[in-house]
């Protein structure tokens, strides 16, 4: 635990000015970003009596060794550098709010030369129109089924659509009128992408138009006395009609507002938002967070706005932004979400009417999600804390092991050798801190060889760490750990790792890939691998990490030097929980040697053609068929391609020739000699 007077600037040091600033640990990692109208006045609220400090703020500053700032010119870019630190350092002391799910959206793909219409989940792309988010992928699909009627945009993937390209014929919605088939030429490309801009404009709220349109050609159709096309018309309507009514109207016509909503106790905060487009209740969504920072409503509604907004542009952020508090500043916060949008936006608290009564309803659905998500946290916390517990009790631990490494070795009949390091902190996966290797010093099937080569890898990366960011020095007279050395100010020069790999060029403050020691450290075997394990440590000179691994065929939990298993009951919380490690090790490492062979099967000679992108390689084996006809042709014949030239062709053919084509594969079944495919494996 630091004392905060120890790295207090001194007077004056710190300006007046707005800014941005940084708390950095003993390893030199960011713990906290805030930002401040004056950075002088804000600091000095951090470096006052600790008793008069929130626990929150008290536990941050003592956990700190450092702290730097950064000044900018005005309120609103303090604001934006402030959530970009957030995003690229996540630091553990400020409010991170999680999406309780992946919600789906209703996606249009105006990036493509025939937009598609479809569900997505995930990071959104460019160049695609998003609506939603909706709460379940079947609302969406009822929705767009819906509207096929009217707007017979395409919805099918890209290998369908290429199948129906190459056969002449539609799919299924072809013929039955809900599509309008661009894949077979019923449309031109331009006629679709109106047809999808229509679609696009109809979700966007701009309803009453269409309807009104369709109403009108129904009754002109209905005065010529064409009877069939006058129905069709009004079924169209009602197709519509239908697919509106499926969100309420709950604001005035063409009313576009976020409303956000927030629920919290001493603890936790709750977010929900409500997507109001076209005076419609279009999405909701919902976060749930610890309140890691000493933060307010104010505070909280900031850091959501952040998140909602903070990779969004144009008309994803709406006109009106309602909330149950405004931010500290919020003139800046307007500022920055009008830079963001392209034109002004309104963000204030709902006074009265209807924008009232629904803000009262966002903000009955954040108490119901606080509440739920307390009732499974609450089982969740208990569950964790007893298999630690367990855990710390069967192994003679001495704390609980708050944080757990598990390594685990994969091969198929030893070729494509790999390892994966998964982690583990307070019983919670951080897939953002796995690691995987592939085995350097040897070839072959040999698991204890490989364990010793991937724990000692791991281990003196950690020691690397250690002694660049000047925790500890070890000189010839002492063997021992020396006292904290004060952090560098400036960069830290590149210099090689030890396992091979490139150093980052400056210490940064993201966190490193092997800077955090376990508590415990797990491995997938026996007593072999568990020795390996042991020996790797002792070998590096680390003796304050616990050891142990978990053998498969009966779940013992083998000890360093102990000829016995601990064995854990059946119904014991710290077996499931290093069960569920190892299973998600061997899942790491298996996906990963997986993707290795799948590489190392689909690859082919012209791979080590300097020069040779995919484009020209796909235009090769095009042009020839194959790579066995390519390794036949001549080097004027590989010049007849277009795009190769006589120094390529002849780059191609001194490849070709340096390489043995590999032995036929066979068909077991039928003794068939299957040939070579494009990329030159066998198929």
């Amino acid at each position: 635990m630091a004392d905060p007077s120890s790295y207090r600037p001194k007077p004056g040091q710190i300006p007046d000015s707005p800014g941005v600033y940084k708390f950095r640990d003993e390893h030199r990692r960011v713990i906290y970003v805030g930002k401040a109208k004056n950075l002088r006045q804000r600091l000095a609220n951090y470096f006052q009596d600790l008793a008069g400090l929130h626990p929150r703020t008290r536990t941050m500053v003592t956990t700190a060794a450092s702290v730097e700032w950064t000044v900018v010119s005005t309120e609103v870019e303090a604001l934006q550098l402030e959530y970009s630190w957030i995003k690229e350092y996540d630091p553990r002391f400020n409010v991170k709010y999680r999406d309780d799910k992946s919600y789906p959206y209703l996606a249009v793909t105006l990036n493509e030369e025939f937009p598609r219409v479809q569900v997505m989940r995930g990071a959104k792309k460019k160049g695609v129109r998003y609506f939603g988010p909706y709460g379940h992928a079947w609302a969406i699909r009822e929705t767009v089924d819906l509207m096929l009627r009217v707007f017979p945009v395409r919805t099918c993937s890209a290998g369908v659509f290429k199948n129906a390209v190459r056969t002449g014929r539609p799919c299924l919605l072809g013929y039955i009128g809900k599509c309008s088939a661009p894949c077979v030429g019923r449309v031109t490309p331009e006629e679709h992408r109106e047809l999808a801009d229509e679609f696009c404009d109809f979700m966007a709220g701009r309803t009453g138009s269409y309807i009104r349109r369709l109403e009108k050609d129904m009754a002109a159709a209905a005065e010529e006395m064409e009877y069939e096309r006058a129905a069709r018309l009004r079924d169209d309507a009602e197709a519509l009609r239908r697919a509106m009514e499926k969100s309420a109207v709950v604001l005035a016509d063409a009313t576009d507002a976020d409303l956000i909503a927030v629920a919290e106790d001493e603890l936790e905060a709750a977010v929900q938002i409500f997507h109001v487009r076209g005076g419609r209740v279009r999405g909701q969504r919902g976060w749930v967070t610890d309140k890691v920072e000493n933060v307010d409503t104010s505070g909280l509604v900031e850091h959501a706005l952040q998140q909602l907004y903070g990779e969004e542009a144009g008309d994803a952020v709406p006109k009106e932004v309602l909330v149950p508090a405004l931010p500290e500043d919020p003139d800046a916060v307007s500022q920055w979400l009008a830079d963001r949008r392209g034109s002004q936006v309104s963000l204030r608290i709902p006074q009265r009417g209807d924008k009232k009564d629904l803000m009262v309803t966002v903000q009955r659905n954040a108490q119901q999600a606080l509440g739920l998500h307390k009732t499974k946290r609450a089982s969740d916390l208990t569950t964790r804390s007893r298999a630690l517990e367990e855990i710390s009790e069967a192994l003679g631990l001495d704390t609980a092991p708050l944080r757990i490494e598990c390594f685990d070795i994969s091969h198929l009949q030893g070729d494509d050798v790999v390892a994966s390091m998964v982690v583990f902190e307070d019983g919670l996966a951080r897939k953002g801190e796995y690691r995987r290797f592939q085995i350097k010093t040897f070839e072959g099937q040999d698991d204890v060889r490989s364990m010793h080569e991937v724990i000692g890898r791991r281990f003196r990366r950690y020691l690397h760490e250690k002694e660049r960011t000047g925790e500890w020095e070890e000189t010839p007279a002492e063997s021992g750990p020396a006292p904290a050395a004060p952090a560098p100010s400036g960069p830290v020069p590149a210099g090689p790792a030890p396992d091979g790999g490139a150093e980052p060029r400056e210490d940064d403050g993201r966190p490193k890939r092997f800077a955090y020691p376990p508590q415990l450290l797990v491995v997938d075997g026996g007593q072999p691998q568990v020795a390996a394990a042991k020996r790797a440590l002792d070998e590096l000179g680390i003796d304050d990490i616990a050891v142990c691994g978990l053998a498969k065929r009966l779940e013992e939990v083998w000890l360093p030097d102990d000829d016995d298993p601990v064995v854990l009951p059946r119904s014991s919380e710290g077996l499931y929980l290093l069960q569920r490690i190892r299973d998600e090790a061997h899942r790491f490492a298996i996906t990963y040697q997986r993707a290795k062979r799948a590489k190392r099967v689909r690859s082919s000679p012209l791979d080590d053609v300097a020069g040779l992108g995919e484009t020209r390689k796909q235009a090769l084996i095009k042009h020839f068929g194959s790579v066995k006809k390519l390794r036949q042709a001549t080097i004027d014949e590989i010049c007849e391609v277009p795009g190769i030239g006589r120094r390529t062709a002849e780059s191609v053919a001194v490849a070709l020739a340096s390489t043995t084509p590999a032995a036929p594969a066979v068909n077991t079944a039928t003794g068939e000699i299957i040939e070579e495919d494009d990329g030159g494996s066998t198929t």
